[in-house]
């Protein structure tokens, strides 16, 4: 009843999506949180039954390994080129989205790009055509964690190492965004800044300046091989750094709870598949529904990415102090 009475009061404050879930409408909140529910007489609430105002000063994406969503999902999406490249037919977007180019499979894989920058371009043609909305597309860029270098394992992931250096790293990623941005300039490329260290990115930036590129002019300018580092002080010190350059549109690549809490208030943009990653170890579906065909996990699970999501915007809208009080200390450290 709780619920109901919270959705019936919504009267205009609220927009029909235009998709359907279990053949009832998708409505969205219109107050910037991206809050979705189903009205019927049995509501269901993706987020929270008493919603905040004001909308979030991060423009995040919801990572995702199912194209369809594009459709079926009324937020910002975040979807990779190795799951749309094979498609016969392509979804037509609800909403805005952005293109991972791969390139974190690429290198843990292969050890370098398959394919070519003219295939890559013909198919991100394909998708600004076909799917529509498309916001922004990430280079083929070279992620510059050890591993990916040397060789090794993160987690369940060996990484075969490419055996370069990280500035042959940072030379290829500028590289491509040129190569991408001469083949075709009419699609949104956007740069990604590579390293490790603070120095290292400072270097990249150094590197696309000699290139022509002033990053600090760019809409958007993307921030690779923190995924691993996000919640500590080094991947905040970086993130400082670059903003000393001037470069204060930023994108988190597959920024977890934690590093948002902590710098997302830094970042004009994120995305994050963190809602899989937690479902994929559970043994039964945690969305609170009864999945199709008896699936047990919620790792691909539209309702509750979509709850997670809008949890995720309530808890960084409620932690501005703290994240104030954590840049503070940073700084005097």
């Amino acid at each position: 009843m709780r619920a109901r009475r919270w959705a019936d009061t919504l009267g205009d404050l609220w927009r029909d999506t235009g998709c359907r879930h279990g053949g009832e409408p998708v409505l969205e909140l219109l107050d910037g949180t991206g809050v979705c529910f189903v009205r019927s007489h049995a509501v269901r609430v993706w987020g929270p039954l008493r919603p905040y105002y004001g909308p979030a000063a991060l423009d995040f994406l919801l990572g995702s390994h199912q194209p369809a969503w594009l459709e079926a999902a009324a937020v910002p999406l975040f979807i990779s080129d190795t799951r749309l490249q094979d498609r016969m037919t392509l979804p037509k977007a609800s909403g805005r989205w952005a293109l991972d180019s791969g390139g974190f499979t690429m290198i843990q894989r292969f050890g370098h790009w398959t394919g070519t920058a003219q295939g890559y371009v013909d198919r991100v043609r394909r998708y600004h055509d076909e799917i529509g909305h498309l916001a922004w597309c990430a280079p083929r860029d070279w992620m510059c964690e050890p591993e990916a270098i040397h060789g090794g394992q993160i987690g369940p992931l060996t990484f075969v190492g490419t055996g370069l250096s990280v500035e042959e790293h940072q030379r290829r990623t500028v590289a491509s965004v040129l190569e991408l941005r001469e083949l075709a300039p009419e699609l949104p490329w956007i740069p990604v800044v590579q390293g490790y260290t603070p120095a290292e990115y400072e270097h990249c930036v150094g590197l696309y300046d000699r290139a022509g590129i002033d990053l600090t002019r760019e809409p958007l300018v993307a921030l690779g091989s923190v995924c691993r580092r996000q919640g500590t002080a080094e991947a905040h010190r970086i993130i400082r750094a670059l903003r000393a350059h001037g470069i204060h549109r930023l994108h988190g690549f597959g920024v977890k709870t934690t590093g948002l809490l902590r710098y997302g208030h830094l970042l004009s943009s994120a995305d994050s598949l963190s809602w899989s990653d937690r479902a994929r170890h559970e043994d039964h579906p945690i969305c609170g529904e009864i999945h199709p065909r008896g699936g047990q996990r919620c790792n691909n699970c539209l309702p509750w990415a979509l709850d997670w999501r809008n949890r995720l915007l309530t808890r960084l809208a409620c932690r501005p102090r703290q994240t104030d009080l954590v840049e503070a200390l940073e700084c005097a450290s």
